[in-house]
This record gives structure tokens, C-alpha cells and sequence, in this order.
């Protein structure tokens, strides 16, 4: 998946949000004067955001160096000098608070993401996002869920097939909807939103890739995963996950997928902090 296809025109967008006719405050400093700064986290965190970050400092100035001191996906605890640099000093100030900003925020997404991978880690269930994303940052947003250790559900509405409750309403049946789809578009992945155990057997048989498991009891999961085995059919819960205890329970069933809405909808941005050195 190219992560970075809309990076230059995202970083862009938000410069010209921030900066329009100019940054006034910066131009109270000498346009020659150089500085030395330093950014840091002030919690643990997962480091997410680096092709951003460099995307922004290139188009305020490219003349500012900066020297990362950690990787993208390291683990960092509270405290941890995440990167420096010298540049001029009105450079380093207009591009601050654009390049924190997708810092933060990507840093959160990956951190929050790997709290759930490590929850579930040994279960052989597989975290997924989905599409409640910020708009215009959903790639930036895929990309911090994958570095936070889960995988992508479908981009958009553009590359696979879900079929959920209004699309069965509105094609007449399940199996009506899956036949349309692969006729429509065969080399795209089927998924079928299913609310109970009757409308999984009618799901089966009309085979689609993968079934969503729309807020299934416990024990609903494990009967969908019987009648799922030897199918080849990938089953996926989703729908009511809110407490830790929840997502290892519904892991332990023996579904291949969870989707969480959290991991790009609930942001808790990383604190960070940029200052200059002497």
C-alpha cells in the first residue's frame, strides 16, 4: 500500500492552514540568525510520523537538518530525545507546531494500536482499523495503525466490497447482494455484515471472502466459528468493544479478525515538546 501518495499535498494543506500570508511572530527574529532545538517526548510512546515531519521541515526550509535519534516504530519511554535541529531560527519556529502536530498525533495512533496488538498478542486473532478516520489524514492514519503492530481493513469505499445492513436491504438478500458483487467486481475481496447465526448460514453459503460478526455474544462467536471452519471463510468481530477484558475474551473465540473503530477515531495525541538549546 503506498502509505505516502498524498503526503506532499497533506503536508501542504496544513502549512497553508497555519502559515497563509506568513508566520508574523517568527518575523520578530533576525532572518539570519541560526538556532539548535530539540524535540522530545513527555510520555511513552511509539514513535509514528517521520516522513511527515521531514515533509514539513523540507517545505518551510531546506536548509534545516535534522538528525532523528530514534526509528520509525522504536518504543520510547517519557523523556526520550526524538530529534534535533539547527536551522534558522524563523524556520524552526514557523515549521514547529505543523510538524508536532502530525507527530503527535501519529505517535498517538501507533501507540494506542500496539496497547490493543499486545492484548490479544498470542490468541491468533489480527487487529484491524476501519474507515472512521480524520478527514483527509486516513492514509497517514493506515500507516500508524500498521506501524503500531495491527493491519488495514479496506482503504475506502473504492477497494473491496462490505456489505452491511442497508446494502442487503436494498439488493433483496445476502445472497443476492454477494452474487451482484462478484459479477460487478471479482477480483475484489466480499465481506458481509451479518447480525445472527441465521443470517451467517445464509452468508456461508453464498460465500463471500470474509463475514462480519455484528455485536455477537460470546457464545455466538464460537458457534460462528464452528460452523465457519473448513470453509476457508475469514470471520471478523466487530461492534461493543470498549474494555481490554472485552478483546481478550472476544480473541479467545477463535475469530480471525477485530476491528476497532478506536485505534483512528479515539485521538489522545503524544505530548511533545520542541525547545531551543543554547
Amino acid at each position: 500500500m503506498d502509505y505516502f501518495h498524498e503526503l506532499t499535498q497533506t503536508v501542504s494543506r496544513a502549512l497553508d492552514e497555519d502559515i497563509r500570508t506568513g508566520d508574523v511572530t517568527a518575523s520578530l527574529v533576525d532572518p539570519e540568525k541560526m538556532a539548535h532545538a530539540r524535540i522530545i517526548t513527555r510520555q511513552p510512546a511509539v514513535v509514528c510520523g517521520r516522513p511527515w515531519v521531514d515533509e514539513v521541515l523540507r517545505q518551510v526550509d531546506t536548509g534545516i537538518i535534522a538528525r532523528w535519534q530514534v526509528e520509525e516504530g522504536d518504543q520510547v519511554p517519557a523523556d526520550a530525545l526524538l530529534l534535533e535541529l539547527t536551522g534558522k531560527a524563523r524556520s524552526l519556529l514557523t515549521a514547529e507546531r505543523t510538524a508536532l502536530n502530525f507527530l503527535q498525533l501519529l505517535s498517538g495512533t501507533a501507540t494506542r494500536t500496539n496497547t490493543y496488538v499486545q492484548m490479544i498478542e498470542g490468541t491468533g486473532a489480527t487487529l484491524l482499523d476501519t474507515r472512521k478516520t480524520i478527514p483527509g489524514l486516513r492514509l497517514a492514519q493506515k500507516y500508524a495503525v500498521k506501524t503500531g503492530g495491527a493491519e488495514n481493513h479496506r482503504i475506502g469505499l473504492f477497494d473491496a466490497f462490505l456489505i452491511k445492513e442497508n446494502h442487503i436491504e436494498a439488493a433483496g438478500s445476502i445472497t443476492a447482494a454477494i452474487g451482484s458483487a462478484r459479477k460487478l467486481h471479482g477480483d475484489l475481496r466480499v465481506e458481509v455484515e451479518v447480525e445472527s447465526l441465521e443470517q451467517l448460514s445464509e452468508a456461508i453459503m453464498a460465500n463471500p471472502d470474509s463475514i462480519m460478526l455484528d455485536n455477537f455474544t460470546l457464545d455466538e462467536m464460537r458457534e460462528a466459528v464452528n460452523r465457519a471452519s473448513h470453509t476457508g471463510i475469514k470471520l471478523e468481530a466487530s461492534g461493543g468493544i470498549e474494555t481490554s477484558e472485552e478483546l481478550k475474551k472476544i480473541a479467545s473465540t477463535g475469530v480471525d479478525y477485530i476491528s476497532i473503530g478506536a485505534l483512528t477515531k479515539h485521538n489522545e495525541a503524544i505530548d511533545l515538546s520542541m525547545r531551543f538549546m543554547p
